[in-house]
């Protein structure tokens, strides 16, 4: 151990951990060959110690060796140690350890180290994180969740009145969590497994227990889900549903592209063609372009389903809700007497869909920002190998989209990646 009377150590590290009285550092022992460096405190002989509880300052009763995990020193593992006093209290009639200003209560690491853990969790995957703190993740995902749902608790959704919901998976297979997004926050608000009707319930439940109401909530945008219209119709009375104009496009494009693959049997010159007709004029590659180029003179319902396609997406484009519904009303007529089976089922679909659809034209919310969420949310999947459980993954969203507030120092700067 360090002779701290002869070495400035002790000043250094006091400084360094931000001690105050009456804590001060009482050894320091470094071993190059472990790569370890662990700081012994202690405090000030006769100090008392405030009752974490009622606030009563006490003297000492006893006290039980504790240790904590703390940043490295450079590249050495770093722990501090301390004789931990406890204090009887007579007023809560109960012995219980102080409270310490380098870690919150029944932790193995310090704030700093923590604060350390939830910049990287939030920039990099796991098994990053894992490697450079060399914990595992278990431990690591105790923490997460303790300062995760901490920050959610004091989460106030008292002004939340436009949201988007939209479901992403999970795994392989039907596994899906489906998210809620507050449009003006740019954040998500909730997430829970599952995509039926059960999960706008808990989300009404969830935003309720955050200072938010149900009927505050004036559009809702989603999906062409059943579900999702049945949950929304029924948990949120003053809702105005608008259905996403990316959902309602995409309906229009596997029509054509079933258009395609139909009239392709027949007609071979469409082989390799599914790509060039998908894509918009602007978007195109020069080889898609090439291919439309000499597709689109040729007499194939393709081209013209191609065309109502675009038509529609236009419409979209339009910012007056009356000349919109006109010219919805008008493509339409077109694609129902285009004799076009696919064409026609999509447009008929579209049409009971009506007014959640022109609803889009008032505001012009849209699930942009929630596929794009969802699209960080894939990349959160794809870089943690999948999560152990459906909780550790809801966590990590939250972490990474919540916009939550932590409380913790900043060491690091990595989580403004994701800001």
């Amino acid at each position: 151990m360090l002779d701290l009377k002869t070495n400035n150590s002790g000043v250094l590290f006091q400084a360094a951990l931000g001690l105050q009285d009456p804590w001060r550092i009482s050894g320091v022992d470094f071993s190059k060959e472990r790569g370890r460096l662990d700081i012994h405190l202690s405090h000030r002989t006769g100090a008392r110690f405030a009752c974490s509880s009622c606030g009563e300052t006490l003297g000492i009763h006893d006290t039980q060796d504790r240790v904590w995990k703390h940043l490295n020193f450079f590249q050495y593992e770093t722990y501090l140690y301390v004789d931990l006093p406890r204090i009887n209290c007579p007023k809560c009639k109960t012995t219980r350890n102080v409270s310490v200003p380098w870690a919150r209560p029944n932790s193995g690491f310090t704030l700093l180290f923590e604060a350390f853990v939830m910049e990287l969790a939030q920039a990099m995957p796991m098994s990053i994180v894992e490697e450079i703190t060399n914990e595992n993740d278990t431990r690591l995902m105790r923490i997460i969740k303790h300062y995760v749902e901490q920050s959610r608790e004091k989460v106030d959704m008292s002004q939340v009145s436009k949201i988007g919901t939209d479901e992403t998976s999970k795994a392989k297979g039907h596994n899906y969590i489906t998210t809620f997004i507050d449009f003006k926050e740019k954040k998500v608000l909730f997430a829970t497994e599952g995509k039926d009707n059960s999960t706008v319930k808990r989300f009404k439940e969830d935003l309720e227990k955050h200072n938010g109401k149900a009927e505050n909530i004036e559009q809702a945008c989603c999906d062409l889900s059943k579900a999702f219209i049945k949950g929304i119709s029924e948990q949120l009375p003053n809702a105005e549903i608008v259905f996403d104009r990316f959902h309602v496009m995409g309906k229009v494009s596997e029509a054509l592209d079933e258009v395609r693959r139909q009239e392709q049997i027949n007609n071979p010159i469409l082989t390799n063609s599914r790509f060039a007709w998908l894509h918009n004029p602007e978007t195109a590659t020069d080889k898609q372009k090439e291919q439309l180029k000499t597709l689109a003179n040729l007499n194939l319902k393709t081209a013209r389903a191609y065309q109502i396609r675009l038509t529609l997406r236009d419409i979209f484009e339009m910012t007056d809700l009356a000349q919109a519904e006109i010219a919805l009303k008008k493509w339409y007529f077109w694609a129902t007497h285009s004799k076009i089976k696919p064409i026609i089922k999509a447009a008929r679909t579209i049409k009971n869909h009506w007014q959640g659809i022109l609803n889009f034209f008032k505001d012009r919310i849209s699930n942009g920002l929630t596929e794009g969420i969802n699209s960080i949310i894939q990349t959160i999947k794809r870089r943690a190998r999948g999560y152990r459980n459906t909780t550790n993954f809801i966590t990590i969203i939250y972490l990474v989209l919540g916009k939550l507030d932590f409380n913790l120092p900043a060491v690091t700067g990595l989580a403004t990646h994701y800001k």
